[in-house]
Formats: C-alpha cells, structure tokens, sequence
C-alpha cells in the first residue's frame, strides 16, 4: 500500500508534531474566509463568503463554523457572518506591537532602489503635508527633503494625492482618484518632480502618501510615468502593512 508522506516537526518540549497537508491546507482556507471581509461589507451571506474565498459553500460553511467555535466569527440571526471578538483581539494586539517605521521603511528602501530616486512618505498635518519617512537615492548627493519637512498640500504629487483622496472637488482631482496616482513637475518648486499613490488604513482612513522624488532635469514625464507601477505598489503594500484595503481606482469611492 502507499505510503502518506507526512512532515514531522520538534515541539519546543522536546516532543514532535505531525503536520500533514491537509493541515495546511485547511488554515490556508480558513485564512481565505477571514480576508473575504471588507470594511465597507461587514456581513456576508454564504454565498459571497463562498464566493470570495473561492471554496464551495458546505466547505466555507464548515470552515466558519469552526471559526465561530473559537470566536473569529459571529453569525447573525439572518445567516450572515461578520468578524469576531477574537479578529478584533488579534488586530488590536498586531496594532500595538506595530511600528510604522519599521514596517514601511524596508518598503521605502526597495522603492529607491528599483527607482533609482528618493522615496518618502507623506502624512497630512491641517494644510500641510509632512515628510514621515525618507530613504534617500544613491545619487543625492544633497538631500532636498529631509523627515519633519512640510510642505503646501497643493504643491506636488503627494499633497495632491493626499487632497483627491479627501474628497477635494475638481476635474484634476477626480482624474487623480480615478488613475489612483498622481505626477507633478516644476510644481513645489523650479527643480523638483514626484510620483505619488495613496497610501490607506483601517476602515477606508487615508494615512498619506507615498511618493519617489528628484530633479526635473532628470525626471521627466516619461521617466515618472515608468516609476509610477512601482510607486503603486509599494502604496498598495503599505495599506495592506497598516491595515488598509487598496484599490487602484477610487474615483467612484469618495470619503
């Protein structure tokens, strides 16, 4: 008869657990039902919990049940489910233990190099808009920027962004919602040209903007418009890091 091929892993006890495949598999799914919840959509009937974690229903359904068991979902008298205490417990643990810098800095680093250019993120302060975390490129050899700099929210592609995405009215600013990013050239000032994407966190709230920045006699248009996909996804990674949902296209989601 075959034999099952199952990985055999040592406790910290000194014992050993057996970890088979469908072990794995089945918190693999487990984890694809808890992502089904969106902040806009706290309950969901089976059908879309089965939907959008791409399981059949009696297997979604058993899988939340077992969930419900431990307190990471609820459901309600209607059928539908919604998250649990425990999913509040563990996100309110994962919140505490979170540190901004460390979390997105890395992601800053990795943008600069695939870039080449400075990368910074930016937070609203009133009408402002803050540099918070700055990684420099390799070629600057003077720093324009530097963390705790401020600069006018209407100035350059990170306060642009940072207003389409609080609602700000306005042709410019719909088609920046609509692009999900925006790019600015001789606009803060004579020499300077950005790239930037929203970066969001719990429950829609926007945190800011992420941007790669550096001279215009270097950044063209061309030139931003080629950074613009890895600006994207560094904003999109960071919202997934602090919390948030991100979608390329917001321009039908206004706060």
């Amino acid at each position: 008869m075959p034999r099952t091929t199952k990985a055999v892993i040592a406790g910290r006890d000194g014992g050993t657990a057996v970890e088979g495949e469908h072990g794995v598999l089945a918190v693999e799914r487990a984890a694809r039902i808890l992502r089904a919840f969106h902040a806009g959509e706290p309950y969901l009937g089976l059908a879309a919990l089965s939907e959008r974690a791409q399981l059949h229903k009696t297997t979604a359904l058993r899988i939340a049940r077992t969930l419900a068991g431990a307190g990471f979902l609820v459901q309600g008298a209607d059928g539908s489910w919604r998250l649990g205490p425990a999913a509040g417990w563990l996100g309110a643990q994962y919140q505490q233990t979170f540190d901004v810098n460390d979390a997105v800095t890395p992601l800053l680093r990795e943008l600069a190099r695939e870039t080449g250019e400075s990368a910074s993120l930016f937070v609203r302060e009133g009408d402002v808009r803050t540099c918070l975390l700055r990684v420099e490129s390799a070629s600057e050899e003077r720093p324009a920027v530097h963390p705790g700099t401020s600069f006018p929210l209407a100035k350059g592609a990170p306060g642009r962004v940072i207003l389409a995405f609080s609602g700000q009215p306005g042709a410019l600013y719909e088609e920046i919602r609509r692009r999900g990013y925006h790019l600015a050239i001789r606009e803060r000032a004579a020499e300077a040209a950005s790239v930037a994407a929203p970066v969001f966190g719990t429950n829609w709230q926007l945190l800011g903007a992420v941007s790669v920045s550096g001279p215009a006699s270097r950044l063209s248009e061309a030139r931003l418009r080629s950074c613009a996909g890895a600006v994207v996804t560094t904003a999109r990674r960071a919202s997934q890091l602090l919390g948030g949902t991100y979608v390329q296209s917001l321009a039908r989601r206004r706060p």
